[in-house]
């Protein structure tokens, strides 16, 4: 099968039981995205889908065939990390960091869409996505900041809560 990932043009072969989130992981060698309940509930397995963020443990690879998919691998600029990125580092949004790529592309694809969201339009994005350690609280607070963060600050100063 043929895919894009991170803009890169790869073919790889699978078998057609194949989920997306192992051809990512063992045929592309992308760990970012994270295996985790395998039945679509946690979100740690989120990426980007031909342009929607998607869980990929509740597709099967072969299904993506042709398609572009985005990982959380490919939110940096480098060494420069993005908006969002930046926003969970300096406002301490993740402690395992076990949900944290389904985080931060469920945050990018909400400020994509909702630019200066509210808590209520934060909570229902995330909603697919679970954490088990920060309770939510810093999670919201950082897309919150992201959501300045992205228009205002540069990528390499840290935002400032305004």
């Amino acid at each position: 099968m043929r895919l894009t990932v991170n803009g890169v043009d790869r073919e790889i072969d699978v078998d057609p039981s194949t989920l997306l989130v192992h051809a990512i992981r063992e045929q592309v060698g992308l760990t970012g995205t994270h295996v985790g309940c395998l039945t679509g509930d946690c979100g740690a397995c989120t990426v980007v889908l031909d342009g929607r963020t998607a869980k990929s443990c509740s597709v099967l690879a072969l299904s993506a065939d042709g398609s572009a998919v985005e990982t959380v691998e490919s939110l940096a600029d480098g060494d420069e990390l993005h908006p969002v990125q930046r926003a969970f580092w300096d406002g301490f949004a993740f402690q395992c960091g076990f949900c944290l790529p389904g985080m931060l592309l469920t945050a990018k694809e909400l400020l994509d869409s909702t630019p200066e969201p509210d808590d209520a339009q934060i909570l229902a994005a995330i909603n697919g996505n679970l954490c088990r350690c920060t309770g939510y609280n810093t999670i919201v607070s950082a897309v919150r900041q992201a959501s300045g963060c992205a228009r205002t600050c540069a990528k390499e100063t840290p935002c400032q809560e305004s």
